[in-house]
Formats: C-alpha cells, sequence, structure tokens
C-alpha cells in the first residue's frame, strides 16, 4: 500500500512537471521573430529619408515653409507655421531602429567597423544635424536609453551635438575608404548607392560641407574648427572626395506602382485648385529673369490674357504672399490672378522627378560661400556658375530654343487639355545679368550665392531653403496673418509637448540654459546667434 502511494505521488509529480513546461512554452510564439536582419533594418530607414522630419518630401510642409508653394482653400489646411509640438518621433521611429541595426549587424559575426555601422553614422549625423537645427539643445549622449535605466535624458548643448555630427561624418568617410565588394549589402538593400562605397564617401563629405556652412556664425570657434574642416575637405579630393555631378546625389527616385511621386494623376483632381506658388520663389525667380519659373510654375492666366503678355512672359507669373487671407488668395486663384503650380510637370506621371535630399547644385553653393567668406582658396564663380548650370540642366532647360508646357486656361481640372509655349535660354546672358553676376563683395555675393541655391532647392533638400534663410536672410520670405505666429516667421520648433510630462525637469532646464522664458518659437538658439 505504501509502495502504491509513493508511485501515486510520483506520477503526480511527473503530469505537474509536464504540465509547467507546456505552460512555460505557450508563452513562446513560434511565429515571432526574436531579431530582424540589419539588412531589412537599412532598408527601411534608406527609404525613410524620402519623408519625415515635419514633411521634407516633396510638395510636403516644409517646402510650404520654404515659401515654394501656397494652401488657398482654407477647408483643407492652412499655411501656418505650427511649429508648436517638435519632431520627437525621430528619436523612436529613425534613431532607434538605426541603433539596433548596429547591434543586428555585430550579432550576425560583422567587425566592429562594418558598413552598416558606418551607414549608421552618415544617418545619425543626417537626424541630429535636424533635430538641434530645429529646436536647440537637444537629447543626445542620453537619448534612447531606457534599457540602461535612463528614461529622463538630459539635453546636450547645440554645440556639442554639432561637434559629434562633425565626428560621425569623419569617421564615416575613414570607414568607407576600407570596403571593398565582399563587405556589399545584399542586392538591393542600398537604393541609393547600390554598394558603390566611393560614393558614401562623397555623399558624407558633401553633407559635411553642408554642416560647416551652416556653422558660418561659429567660423571662428575652436573646437569646431570650421574654416580648417572646410579648407581640407575641398583641397583635398583623394581623403575626401566631394560630389562631381548629379550622378552623386542622394536622391530618391519615384516608381509607377509602390513609391508614387505625391502628385501624379490620381490624385490631379483632388488638389488641382488649392495649390498655387508662393511670392518669395516666384519673385526670386522672375527678378533675374530665371527660366526654372518657366518650367515648375503655371502662368496667372489672367495677368497674361489682359495685358497680352506671352505665357513665356516673366511677368505672366505671379505667386501670392504666404501670409496672405486666404480667403482673398481663393479668390485671387479662382480669377487666374496668380500663378498655380506647374500641373503638367508635376501631375502627369507618376514619377514626375526625382526627391533630391543632399544634392550637387547645393554643394557647389555651399563651396562658393565659403570661398567667398575667405575660409578656402578658389575660383568662387566656377562653383557658383556650376551649380546653376547643373540646377538649370536638372529641368531639361538647354542653351537655346526649349518647350513648355501649360494646363489650359479654362479648363482647370482636365490635365489632357494642356497648352505649349516656347521660350529660348542663353546661358551666357543669363550669367552675365548684374543681377546674377558675383562682385567681390561678401555681403552682396552672399545674397547671390543663396538665392540661387535657394531657386535650385525648390521641392529639394527639406529643411535647408530655410535653415539658410534664417541664417542670412536671403531670400526674402514674409510673414504675415496667415502663418500665425503673430504674424511673425518662427525661429525655432518648440519641443515635443510630451516632454513637459515625461522629462520636465531636463525640459526646463534646457529652456533656461538657451535664455528662453517659455518653450518660445521666436527664441535664438546659439546656432544662429
Amino acid at each position: 500500500m505504501k509502495s502504491t502511494r509513493i508511485y501515486i505521488f510520483a506520477l503526480l509529480l511527473v503530469a505537474l512537471a509536464s504540465c509547467s513546461k507546456k505552460f512555460e512554452d505557450l508563452q513562446i510564439n513560434p511565429n515571432r521573430p526574436t531579431s530582424v536582419p540589419a539588412s531589412l533594418i537599412l532598408t527601411k530607414q534608406l527609404n525613410d529619408l524620402a519623408g519625415g522630419l515635419g514633411g521634407v518630401e516633396p510638395w510636403g510642409a516644409v517646402a510650404r515653409y520654404n515659401q515654394y508653394y501656397c494652401r488657398n482653400y482654407q477647408y483643407y489646411g492652412d499655411n501656418a507655421y505650427s511649429w508648436s509640438n517638435g519632431p520627437f518621433g525621430v528619436y523612436t521611429a529613425q534613431l532607434k531602429n538605426i541603433m539596433q541595426m548596429e547591434d543586428e549587424a555585430k550579432k550576425s559575426g560583422a567587425k566592429d567597423i562594418n558598413p552598416y555601422a558606418s551607414v549608421a553614422k552618415f544617418l545619425k549625423a543626417y537626424y541630429f544635424y535636424h533635430l538641434t537645427s530645429l529646436m536647440g539643445d537637444v537629447p543626445m549622449t542620453e537619448a534612447i536609453k531606457g534599457t540602461t535605466g535612463i528614461f529622463a535624458p538630459k539635453y546636450d548643448d547645440q554645440k556639442a551635438v554639432f561637434v559629434q555630427v562633425l565626428k560621425w561624418l569623419e569617421e564615416a568617410n575613414t570607414e568607407f575608404a576600407t570596403y571593398t565588394i565582399v563587405d556589399a549589402f545584399p542586392a538591393g538593400v542600398d537604393i541609393y548607392y547600390g554598394n558603390d562605397f566611393t560614393k558614401w564617401r562623397k555623399l558624407v563629405n558633401s553633407f559635411k560641407l553642408r554642416v560647416l556652412v551652416a556653422l558660418s556664425k561659429h567660423e571662428n570657434d575652436a573646437d569646431l574648427k570650421v574654416k580648417q574642416r572646410f579648407s581640407e575637405t575641398i583641397a583635398a579630393p583623394a581623403s575626401f572626395p566631394i560630389f562631381t555631378g548629379m550622378g552623386d546625389n542622394l536622391r530618391y527616385v519615384y516608381n509607377a506602382t509602390i513609391n508614387r511621386y505625391p502628385f501624379n494623376p490620381s490624385n490631379f483632381g483632388f488638389d488641382a485648385l488649392r495649390l498655387n506658388m508662393a511670392e518669395a520663389y516666384v519673385k526670386a525667380c522672375t527678378q533675374i529673369n530665371d527660366p526654372r519659373v518657366l518650367v515648375t510654375c503655371d502662368p496667372a492666366w489672367k495677368i497674361a490674357t489682359d495685358n497680352g503678355y506671352s505665357l513665356t512672359d516673366f511677368r505672366s507669373f505671379v505667386g501670392a504672399p504666404i501670409g496672405q487671407n486666404q480667403s482673398q488668395m481663393e479668390a485671387d486663384a479662382i480669377a487666374g490672378r496668380i500663378s498655380m503650380i506647374n500641373r503638367y510637370r508635376y501631375y502627369r506621371t507618376f514619377t514626375a522627378e526625382d526627391f533630391i535630399i543632399v544634392g550637387y547644385p547645393e554643394m557647389c553653393f555651399n563651396i562658393a560661400e565659403g570661398i567667398a567668406r575667405g575660409w578656402a582658396s578658389g575660383n568662387v564663380n566656377t562653383w557658383y556658375q556650376n551649380g546653376i548650370r547643373a540646377s538649370v540642366n536638372f529641368y531639361g532647360i538647354v542653351n537655346g530654343n526649349n518647350t513648355a508646357y501649360y494646363l489650359r486656361s479654362g479648363s482647370p481640372t482636365n490635365l489632357a487639355d494642356y497648352t505649349s509655349a516656347s521660350f529660348t535660354y542663353s546661358e551666357s546672358n543669363y550669367m552675365t545679368q548684374t543681377s546674377v553676376q558675383l562682385e567681390g563683395n561678401l555681403s552682396a555675393d552672399l545674397s547671390k550665392i543663396v538665392t540661387q541655391k535657394y531657386i535650385a532647392m525648390f521641392q529639394n533638400s527639406g529643411w535647408e531653403p530655410y535653415f539658410n534663410f534664417r541664417r542670412t536672410g536671403f531670400p526674402t520670405l514674409t510673414g504675415g496673418v496667415g502663418i500665425g505666429n503673430g504674424g511673425v516667421l518662427p525661429k525655432r520648433w518648440a519641443y515635443a509637448t510630451a516632454e513637459q510630462n515625461v522629462n520636465n525637469a531636463n525640459w526646463k532646464a534646457a529652456l533656461t540654459k538657451q535664455g528662453f522664458n517659455n518653450d518660445d518659437l521666436n527664441g535664438l538658439m546659439w546656432l544662429i546667434k
């Protein structure tokens, strides 16, 4: 009897152990991956460069803040600079995943220095450059450290962020030089450069020039070494290769199936009359007889007709002040008193034009500015004209006869009903205009260089047009009742509103340190002082 009891008890123990094991097994989902290949994360992060950061894609919100175009129909949105909730989502949507990509590459056996880590350095430099340029001091060294118990990160000084950005870029340049074809990413992952690591080097160095020019107000800072870094970058192409043409651009290419251009035949009818051109861009072009306005905008039909102007007469192109009352803007648009976007160019296909994230024309103008400032030796006029020429060519404008296409007046929603008009472009005549030619005077030349950069970055380069305006005052961007913020163009984004709740002490400390009484959109950050 005793042995029977022992036997039964033993059976119960075995059964309990078996049940416990099965219960634990139920906690594991065999269909849920415990890791993600670094290559998949990289593909997603490279695609993310074509958007985000408040809407950097073509015809996104940022292009409106850059005063390239306006909304004239209030029901579907206004022209306000609503900068009350800064883009802290970058920390979780991009930076966290970039760090995971680095970890996954190491887990798969990669060395400490590997292509994933090098691309990660560029991506981190890119995002932290934008975060700090948009808001000021931002969390960096303690950011995304929740696994180590840091849930309320301190804010790093803006200068410290720029020091780190430059360090990442210089390390990436050195590392990319060591890779060969055996280090290539899997096929289809590198959507920009197809495993051409030399082009990645050109990108990080050309982007570094953007960062250095952004630091122009601190050109004499001993820690940043702006002049020295700028000079050595353009003087030593073997050590610091930079873009040599449009083929080196960091550009996002749209297709007709999955990644369509933001404007295309499928949304033409919805937006055909609701978006018009902004005065800042149109005037920047027409004041210097710039042919790019003839292919990016439609003429203001009533202005052209009433005055007997040809469709490619620069006087036929008129933009609306972005701060204008929206009801008046809508009335002017319907009446044909202001130019609409060139709907033939931007709506007719699903691919329109490539989105240039970091481009050769911008780099040329950055080099021209640095030389004009005395940071390096070189021919400022050559770089300036190279930038203009590359941008004009981007639009298919040739020396000689050209044809522009416009939606016909009286048929605003019929994309098939368009007309054509011819114009002649002479590069020599354009370049030698007093309004275009450089003068050898920094103040005058800076205005021309930055204005040309602004025109070249139309629907490209994200925030750079606004950052350049904020830094130099060129070209003229205007305020008014329609932009909010008391009609004044803001200088910065406020921090994410969630920071007031989840990181209040550090949020307050950052504001106090920067001299802001509150999270002020008009406060001057260190970068522009």
